[in-house]
């Protein structure tokens, strides 16, 4: 038979579609064509794979050779698609038995000596071959990356002859053993013992932790904004494996490092990045910040210094969890349900409002400074803090007690969640506007404070929504079941900066 069909996967997004590697020989002058939409990576296959399979031993045949790679209209770019035409020139030209493939996907770049190299995006790849049901046949290389998907049958192949031996029955592959991820060096989070007063700064971390809540930190610098920021992953409770294969999904498009397997990602740009970075895009799109932030947090450090574009830009994705890249030949959504903390001083200087050193701004030069901030932008940070300067008398003491450890708050955040979710589904900063109130239960006192404060503060409706929301999580770590005038008063207090 002179045509071969091999399944493998193309990159789009977060998403592995299906490809199919149609190559058929026919008679005529020696040439290979490659069609469907290729881009040039791929058409260079061709050397690759030529120089791949006479370095393997096999006999690269001297016929004219077509390769398709359906479907036409899906763009196909990078090398992950030689092994594919490899082997489906060496079943077409009958070197290999036409159903050894039966059952398997298969993806890698060949070097010129016929080694298989890894490929960025293997695991949402391995992901949509199981939920197929077939095999995948990947580079050894990718085989830790792709045993995170525990349903996966995946076999990891060093180089063209190990995975032609493989599919003969000459020399078996082991498949890889799921349910044994990588396990990565990771950068330690600062723990909460360390942290000296800033008692409303370390509570206001735990409502943000329990409720997924966003969380603005202002005050003059060194008042240690940045230590406490550092302190959130350390209490935040582990990824469900549902969650951890999406984050480990969108570091593997991106070709990185994928992060300790179910640990919420922290991201931390740089105030100097540009929108395209903190959203994602480029002419072959490929997640930003928020994204590689998805499920964890995203810290924006001297907030006011950022773009003020790249800022507004987060508006939309703070609101759908989503963020949406349109290009001439590609429309993508990345997912970007991401905690952002930020970080920030009152003025230019720093210091308006520090009791130990004078503010020298000039008013125009502060409202500029806060006008970089938009008010939209603000009203969808649920909680808005000051941190103030402490007293050195505080923070000389020798005989300071250690305050309460990560691993103590960690307990109580996870318990918190644990029955948020069997409750509604999603943590309370996702909570649905229709089932916010149900949820709420509030009573007439309650109701009439809300108004005294909505109009007193100007709040909109959405930022009267998310008052609410943190009120629901301070009332859910209460454990109470209806929320209290008590827990609407403390919400409030979280918004300081906005009421300013």
């Amino acid at each position: 038979m002179s045509l071969a069909v091999i399944h493998t996967r193309a990159r789009l997004g977060i998403t592995a579609p299906e490809v199919l590697a149609e190559v058929h020989l026919s008679n005529g002058l020696p040439a290979l064509n490659i069609v469907g939409m290729p881009e040039t990576a791929v058409r260079e296959s061709k050397d690759r794979v030529r120089s791949a399979i006479i370095n393997a031993g096999f006999e690269f045949p001297a016929r004219r050779i077509t390769i398709n790679l359906a479907p036409a209209d899906l763009p196909k770019e990078g090398g992950r698609f030689d092994l594919a035409i490899a082997f489906g020139i060496l079943i077409a030209s009958r070197q290999l038995p036409p159903d050894c493939l039966d059952g398997y996907e298969c993806m890698g770049e060949l070097s010129l000596s016929g080694e298989i190299r890894d490929v960025p995006g293997i695991l949402p790849a391995v992901i949509a071959a199981s939920e197929a049901g077939r095999k995948v046949l990947i580079p050894s290389l990718s085989l830790q990356e792709a045993v995170m998907c525990s349903k996966a049958e995946a076999y990891g192949a060093g180089s063209l002859l190990a995975a032609t031996a493989h599919l003969t029955g000459n020399q078996a592959i082991e498949p890889g053993i799921s349910g044994s991820p990588p396990v990565l060096p990771a950068c330690p989070p600062q723990d909460l013992a360390s942290v000296r007063g800033h008692f409303q700064a370390r509570r206001a971390l735990e409502i943000a932790a329990t409720g997924g809540h966003g969380l603005l930190m202002s005050g003059p610098p060194g008042t240690g904004k940045t230590m406490l920021a550092r302190c959130l992953p350390g209490i935040l409770p582990c990824l469900r494996e549902q969650e951890a294969l999406e984050v480990a999904s969108i570091h593997s498009l991106c070709g990185h490092s994928i992060p300790l397997w179910k640990q919420p990602p922290w991201r931390a740009p740089h105030h100097s990045a540009s929108s395209v970075a903190l959203t994602g895009g480029g002419s072959h799109p490929r997640p930003g910040e928020i994204s590689l932030a998805h499920r964890g947090v995203l810290f924006l450090d001297e907030l006011p210094e950022f773009d003020r574009k790249s800022l507004e830009i987060l508006r939309q994705p703070l609101e759908s969890g989503e963020i949406h890249i349109s290009r001439a030949r590609y429309q993508m959504v990345f997912p970007a349900r991401f905690q952002l903390i930020a970080a920030m001083n009152p003025c230019p200087c720093g210091f308006l409002g520090d009791k130990q050193k004078s503010c020298k701004c000039t008013p125009d030069q502060v409202q500029r400074y806060r006008r970089k901030l938009s008010g939209p932008l603000l009203d969808r940070i649920d909680m808005q803090i000051e941190v103030g300067r402490l007293p050195t008398s505080t923070l000389l003491d020798t005989d300071h007690q250690p305050s309460e450890s990560s691993e103590a708050v960690r307990k109580r955040v996870s318990y918190t969640r644990e029955k948020v979710l069997s409750r509604q589904g999603c943590l309370n900063a996702e909570l649905p506007g229709n089932q916010l109130l149900n949820r709420s239960s509030l009573g007439s006192d309650e109701k009439q404070f809300l108004e005294t404060v909505s109009t007193k503060l100007q709040l909109s409706g959405r930022g009267l929504q998310r008052l609410l929301r943190v009120s629901r999580t301070i009332a859910d770590i209460d454990q109470q079941v209806r929320i209290q005038k008590n827990h609407l008063m403390e919400a409030v207090s979280f918004r300081q900066i906005h009421s300013a």
